[in-house]
């Protein structure tokens, strides 16, 4: 989960945005799309062209959620990390308005340039 205090939040990779698409449905906004999706452990981070949508996975079953909302419109400023040859992560740290530093590490094969360029899109 994002540990909003700290930060940080567990290696994602890339997963299929048509499920958790699906699952947010009751929460987006008319014309808002899911664009990017990407799965850690259990939990979720999902982009869409309003904001970001962390989703914790709570409980022994799995069935106890939490979504977090961070709208774009609250991003002062993000850094892009792209992965090296030592070092396969690629990194993502954004600043909220009134909340901080959240910090996402993403595993190799993520093109963390188009994570910069959705959020330059929406931001600028």
């Amino acid at each position: 989960m994002i540990d909003f205090q700290n930060g940080m939040f567990v290696k994602l990779g890339p997963t299929d945005p048509r499920p958790l698409a699906t699952e947010l449905a009751p929460l987006l906004i008319d014309n808002e799309q899911v664009y990017l999706a990407f799965k850690g452990m259990r939990d979720s981070v999902v982009f869409t062209n309003k904001r970001l949508i962390a989703i914790n996975v709570q409980g022994i079953t799995g069935k106890k959620r939490d979504y977090s909302s961070l709208p774009y419109s609250k991003i002062q400023a993000w850094s892009v990390e792209t992965a090296g040859t030592f070092d396969w992560d690629a990194e993502l740290e954004i600043w909220f308005s009134g909340l901080g530093k959240v910090h996402l590490d993403f595993k190799g094969q993520v093109d963390i340039r188009t994570i910069g360029k959705l959020i330059g899109a929406h931001v600028l």
